[in-house]
């Protein structure tokens, strides 16, 4: 099976699995940190609860957060008492390094911390934990100073690094130039885009398949240029394929920021070979080799959009094509092609139950 969230009481959660063996070896010890035994049942005792992703082998992930309003004293100096959203607990089993489970967990804590409007989120971690670093830093987290033997990352929405999707993950950069739309296939759209189905309330259910994380990969064949550019935001739009009118069917869904565009061919004219287009996909497409395959030698236009989840409408807030083409969001050019200003880019967040302006933050 391929696992599942749940958010579950700590005192539910066995202690004595083997995946904790990696924190108690980290506390245990410490001067100044009780035990994490200590911690946990304390915590227990609280009713507090945490994200847990379970699969056949066990437990796979374990993320505890909690708001504070408490100085944060560094090796280096004092951080002042405001409004956080503290990290305090984020593992990840070895046997998920690699894959995007990781990169999906941080994800869904950068959405709570947006939808707490705090300035900053924060987490402490020993520097034996590179897997981790990694992935803080490259969502935009920057290392504050030390203290009790541990690193202190920080990110504020104050400070956001606008120069890769990651980094600026989940808040769009008010300066982009267009939006656009990126159409796919209802079939294809459910595998790529997961949590789009969901209420958009994070901590009380949420389902990821441990192949999905935040960074997606889509492959199509254009019949005109594409109406937006690497950098820009795009709407991904479910197209219907099945009975019933596809004007109240087909729907955008969710939002992304566009990380990369790569032309494998434009007009019958392949500008990488075959091994490299493969090598460019990996394991990130919907397609099975065959018909990766049979997309590089019979399509005349072929190209690999790289994009960075950053946001869903979720159930009941999806906003159909009659509703577009009705307020004047759709063209009459084929959909890739379009081009969306701020205004019409706010107009589908407002529509879509998304507040613009905890998004684009000036």
């Amino acid at each position: 099976m391929a696992g599942i969230f749940s958010l579950r009481r700590f005192s539910d959660i066995n202690l004595s699995d083997p995946f904790f063996e990696s924190l108690k070896s980290d506390y245990q010890g410490s001067e100044k940190t009780a035990e994490f035994n200590t911690w946990f049942n304390n915590k227990a005792r609280e009713g507090r609860t945490a994200l847990v992703f379970d699969d056949d082998e066990g437990l796979g992930a374990f993320i505890a957060i909690k708001p504070e309003a408490e100085e944060i004293e560094l090796d280096e100096g004092t951080f002042p008492a405001i409004q956080r959203l503290k990290i305090s607990t984020f593992l990840i089993a070895p046997r998920f390094r690699g894959q995007h489970l990781g990169e999906g967990v941080l994800g869904l804590v950068l959405w709570k911390w947006q939808e707490f409007g705090y300035d900053e989120v924060y987490v402490t971690v020993y520097d034996s934990h590179q897997d981790l670093i990694g992935q803080l830093t490259k969502f935009g987290f920057t290392l504050a100073g030390h203290r009790d033997g541990e690193s202190v990352y920080v990110k504020n929405r104050n400070n956001i690094d606008y120069s890769d999707p990651y980094k600026s993950f989940p808040f769009i950069d008010p300066d982009f130039d267009e939006a656009g739309y990126l159409v796919v296939d209802d079939y294809f759209h459910d595998t790529l885009f997961p949590y789009s189905e969901l209420k958009r309330n994070t901590t009380d259910k949420v389902i990821l398949d441990v192949s999905n994380g935040l960074s997606k990969t889509y492959l199509g064949s254009p019949i005109s240029q594409l109406g937006f550019q690497a950098g820009d935001p795009v709407f991904v739009y479910r197209k219907h394929t099945g009975p019933g009118s596809p004007g109240y069917n087909s729907c955008v869904t969710t939002y992304c920021m566009v990380k990369d565009i790569v032309w494998v061919k434009k007009n019958g004219q392949a500008s990488m070979t075959y091994e490299e287009y493969m090598s460019r996909i990996g394991n990130k497409s919907v397609y099975d080799s065959l018909e990766l395959q049979n997309q590089y030698n019979n399509k005349k236009s072929l190209v690999i959009i790289e994009l960075v989840y950053y946001g869903f409408f979720g159930g009941g807030n999806n906003i159909n094509w009659v509703w577009l083409k009705n307020h004047g969001c759709w063209g009459d050019g084929y959909p890739t092609s379009q081009k969306l200003s701020h205004e019409q880019f706010n107009k589908i967040l407002k529509e879509g139950n998304i507040d613009a302006s905890n998004v684009i933050i000036d």
